[in-house]
């Protein structure tokens, strides 16, 4: 078993013993157990929930930062969003007689100690791993510009990792190769002997020259033998969980994957979603609408709501409506700045708790839009983005989004470049659609909401 999954069983082995524990330990001290005879039964729900929860926030990935600030908060929100969703079932769908039925003070205080004690032994478990850590390694086997764009990109995401560099020959007799970061190494044996065991992963450039045989026997060795060995796409999917747009193609659609967009009953089950969330939302937050919308008109006598014409599913074009933000009449740029000065002061703070966004759930109710999907981009942006990026047009395949997997990965697009970024977290969404990639979606939102990092 590798240490990544080791690790990953480890950490659920000790969530069950914690919430098993702590809810018990509450319970004792509320007089609701004793401890000859502790709950277990009526524990599974809060259990499985909780495993469900961290999973979604990547709480048991091997490679998930649990130092950051941003991982503590997304812990913390999971796991208070499954007190809540606990209260809910425990009080509302489940029958009378169910142990956990007797405090709700029990169910809230139990979430609120098992947050930090589970935050505890991860920290342990990563500043262990950090204490011991050997200087890892990815192994890029392709062409020197492959690696060098590969190279920039694991900068760009954070990744420590070193990146070696092989061509096919090099890989077999173990030269130097494209005056890139290499080991010193004799023949290749030797070098496998002493970096195979540093290696994270061989990464292997697609390309339609096929693969030599000698190289293919060496990777399905080391692949075999506990090295994984990814192609490039692959290793984007799995690592970034994002599609590179090199790969895209007008046959690219013909692969596996898309349920959502080939599948109509997943449609009509995010469809059916869609709805019953924006009516939450619109009983949740219309009392907000008043006192929002008199401090727009307040601010600078200006209309309340902006109105503006976006590009929706199979391309079809509908006006987005949203609180407005920005002084009316204000020419400039067509994306926002980070201080940007057409901004009002009310506009700031709805941009940053993203409460701009809430006029949208009548664009849900309406059908123009889903809760969790593509960013609905400005039809005029949309123009300009057809005509610069191939097959851009695969992202309207599905209805936009309130928010979506792009949107939680990556910051605002200020320029072409980030587009091209979005794009690739919006592929990813559109071809893996999953209800449980929703779920960490709306986790996800969360945090920016509580946290203030909307523009």
């Amino acid at each position: 078993m590798n240490q990544g999954r080791s690790v990953t069983l480890t950490l659920i082995v000790l969530d069950i013993l914690t919430v098993f524990l702590v809810f018990n330990t509450v319970a004792w001290g509320r007089g609701i157990v004793q401890w000859e005879s502790p709950l277990v039964e009526p524990l599974l729900l809060p259990v499985v929930m909780h495993l469900l929860a961290v999973y979604l926030v990547d709480g048991y990935s091997y490679r998930t930062d649990v130092l950051s600030a941003t991982y503590t908060s997304l812990h913390a929100i999971a796991l208070l969003v499954v007190a809540l969703l606990t209260i809910l079932l425990t009080f509302v769908f489940i029958p009378e007689g169910y142990p956990l039925q007797s405090s709700r003070l029990v169910l809230l205080l139990s979430t609120i100690v098992v947050i930090p004690a589970t935050l505890v032994y991860r920290r342990l478990f990563y500043q262990r791993r950090l204490a011991h850590k050997q200087r890892r390694y990815f192994l890029f086997l392709g062409s020197p510009e492959s690696c060098v764009a590969f190279k920039d990109e694991c900068r760009r995401t954070g990744m420590s990792q070193s990146v070696l560099y092989a061509t096919h020959e090099s890989f077999l007799t173990g030269s130097r190769a494209g005056g890139l970061s290499m080991p010193p190494m004799g023949d290749v044996s030797d070098y496998l002997e002493e970096y195979w065991e540093k290696l994270d992963a061989i990464i292997l450039r697609e390309s339609s020259n096929e693969l030599p045989t000698a190289v293919a026997e060496r990777l399905m060795q080391l692949h075999f033998s506990g090295v994984p060995t990814y192609t490039l796409e692959l290793f984007h999917e799995v690592y970034w969980r994002k599609i590179p747009l090199y790969r895209l193609n007008q046959t690219w659609l013909f692969q596996e994957g898309f349920q959502i967009a080939r599948e109509p009953v997943f449609e009509r089950l995010k469809r059916l979603g869609d709805i019953v969330f924006a009516l939450v939302g619109m009983v949740l937050f219309l009392p907000l609408f008043p006192p929002v919308a008199l401090l727009i008109w307040l601010e600078d006598r200006g209309p309340v709501f902006f109105w503006q014409p976006r590009v929706g599913k199979n391309r079809k074009y509908f006006d987005i409506v949203k609180f407005r933000t920005m002084r009316v009449h204000q020419a400039g740029s067509d994306y926002t700045g980070e201080n940007d000065q057409r901004i009002t002061t009310i506009g700031r703070f709805l941009r940053i708790t993203r409460l701009d966004e809430l006029p949208q759930l009548w664009n849900v109710l309406r059908g123009d839009m889903s809760m969790i999907g593509p960013r609905a981009e400005w039809a005029k942006l949309v123009e300009d983005y057809e005509r610069k990026i191939p097959c851009y047009h695969f992202r309207h395949l599905v209805k936009p989004g309130i928010t979506g997997w792009a949107q939680v990965n990556y910051p605002y697009g200020a320029n072409l470049d980030d587009t091209l970024r979005k794009l690739e977290f919006d592929l990813y969404y559109i071809r893996y659609f999953s209800f449980v990639l929703d779920a960490s979606i709306v986790l996800k939102t969360i945090h920016i909401m509580l946290f203030g990092k909307g523009r």
